[in-house]
């Protein structure tokens, strides 16, 4: 074997050449945004639930404003998307817990492209003066679409369900999930702003007042229109108070085949129903004035089945009140999610049908489609269930409890319909035993907790299997279970009948935000073409 020689003074060529540091250095400036857009997107994710951080929100906004201020319309829309992957991949991990990987990432790679969109229009007004106020409010517009297409929306992971434990979360009852959202993305937005300034006065030694005033007013005016708001914050009783209990009766199992012994879930809460009326029975716990089951607990049809009904019945009356069931109900043909008000002497006599049903889980959109892709999809949704159309507030006791099923918590007009209905509190029944120990849970008692303040009404979340809870009006957990136990809360509650100026004013905040965000892109373009213009002549 012989070998290849190098002339003595000639560069051997079979080794790679060093990069140049200043070429490398290029190289890792120009992938700078790349990474920050998608690190601050997690940043995002990190102050949400079951994490106490709603301030990270404020710094992982104001890295989205550094990013894509100045740049081209085509690097926003790149740049937002890694801003949306960066928040919702793992956000949302918890849709794939059973169903694997396929149905998450589908959804994440849709969902992104709206945080697409509103990364492009945001580069777009950032030239503009006083561009943290128009960069805010088009964040809004664009939680506003996820919220309604496609297939009626998706609004999980609006900013403000991430804001329970924050200091703007008094913002909820002034303008709604749009306002307190709006506050926090201005309010980062704004801390960009600020930054950058101070780093242009450092180095240039001026600063335009003008700008430096938007920026002050951005960080300021959030912060400041947030404690105006606490006083209209508030727990006190307005109609007297009831004592409540929530059920938690627990699954057999985790996961999406927990109802496959479907009678055991219902024994579950009657069983826990029965142990809490043994406890009323020796003066341990306090007599409630009714009871509230969750979402799913008799999936077998107590109308159409005698064991079932008997199963209930007898429930009902070993604790002596009013129960609220979740059942499965086929009726006229329909497959129905329904709350069942149950009479421990009448029986069954009211009932609401959740409107807000969940596609890809309680419907399949597109079905032949998707059974042409994947056999299994369709079989997991086997038969679709129907939309109920109105309202479900339950006099129980001489309280008017008002129902939002579940995926509904997640709709700002769901649960405002509840309240102008007449509904003292709200009882959000719940099914989460299909997403095992994920976030999914805490991320839906966060949206109760914001609803609570919303509109100043204690609100109950029963489930299945954790985490239960009783809410205050003001926002406050004064009780809860751990998850897959049975266990059950009672608990005296205040009930109110007053309306917060975001139940009153309901979309009217998110219509005016949609409208300054249209206007200021608007603005964007017209400049944009006039720029463009000058330079031509």
């Amino acid at each position: 074997m012989t070998a290849t020689a190098t002339s003595v003074g000639e560069p051997d060529r079979t080794q790679p050449r060093p990069v140049p540091a200043s070429r490398l250095t290029a190289r890792l400036l120009r992938l700078l945004p790349a990474a920050a857009a998608a690190l601050s997107g997690v940043l995002l994710y990190v102050s949400f639930p079951p994490r106490t951080l709603w301030w990270l929100a404020l710094p992982a906004f104001a890295v989205l404003g550094w990013v894509l201020r100045g740049r081209g319309w085509k690097a926003g829309l790149g740049l937002g998307y890694l801003f949306g992957l960066g928040f919702l991949l793992p956000l949302l991990v918890w849709t794939g817990v059973e169903v694997g990987p396929g149905p998450w990432l589908a959804l994440v790679a849709i969902e992104a492209l709206f945080v697409a969109l509103v990364g492009a229009g945001v580069a777009a007004v950032s030239k503009l003066p006083g561009w943290p106020v128009w960069a805010a409010a088009l964040w809004i517009a664009g939680e506003a679409a996820r919220a309604r297409v496609p297939f009626d929306g998706f609004p999980w992971g609006k900013v403000a369900f991430g804001q329970a434990d924050g200091v703007f979360l008094p913002l909820a009852a002034l303008g709604g999930t749009p306002v307190l959202g709006f506050a926090v993305v201005l309010c980062g937005f704004g801390l960009c702003e600020a930054v950058r300034l101070a780093v242009r006065a450092r180095r240039a030694g001026e600063v335009r007042r003008g700008a430096a005033a938007v920026a002050l007013v951005a960080v300021a005016v959030p912060v400041v229109a947030a404690f105006a708001a606490r006083p209209l914050v508030s727990d006190e009783a307005e109609d007297g108070t009831a004592t409540v209990a929530v059920i938690q009766g627990n699954v057999p199992r985790a996961g999406l085949d927990f109802n496959a012994q479907r009678r055991a879930v219902l024994d579950y809460h009657a069983r826990e129903t029965e142990r809490l009326a043994a406890e009323v029975r020796a003066g341990r716990v306090d007599r409630p004035d009714f009871v509230l089951w969750p979402e799913n607990s008799s999936d077998i049809d107590p109308f159409a089945n005698t064991d079932a009904r008997m199963v209930i019945d007898r429930a009902a009356k070993a604790i002596g009140a009013p129960v609220s069931v979740g059942g499965v109900v086929d009726r006229d043909g329909k497959l129905l999610n329904e709350q069942i008000l149950w009479d421990p002497v009448k029986g069954p006599v009211d009932t609401y049908d959740k409107r807000q049903i969940q596609p890809f889980g309680e419907y399949l959109p597109l079905r032949s489609l998707i059974g042409a892709i994947n056999d299994d999809w369709t079989s997991m949704v086997s038969r679709d269930f129907s939309r109920g159309t109105e309202p479900g507030v339950f006099s129980m006791a001489g309280t008017e409890v008002g129902l939002v099923t579940c995926y509904e918590a997640a709709f700002d007009w769901a649960v405002r319909s509840e309240v102008t209905d007449g509904a003292q509190m709200i009882s959000v029944p719940s099914n989460n035993a299909t997403f095992d120990r994920s976030e999914m849970t805490y991320q839906q008692l966060a949206m109760s907790r914001v609803r609570a303040v919303e509109h100043s009404r204690t609100v109950t979340v029963p489930v299945t299997s954790g985490v239960s809870a009783i809410i205050m009006p003001d926002g406050r957990i004064t009780q809860k279970t751990g998850m897959f136990v049975a266990d059950s809360l009672v608990q005296e509650v205040p009930l109110r009948s007053s309306e917060t100026p975001a139940t009153r004013l309901g979309v009217l905040p998110e219509i005016a935000l949609v409208l300054v965000a249209a206007g200021a892109l608007g603005w964007a373009v017209g400049a944009g073409v006039r720029g463009r213009r000058a330079r031509d002549v």
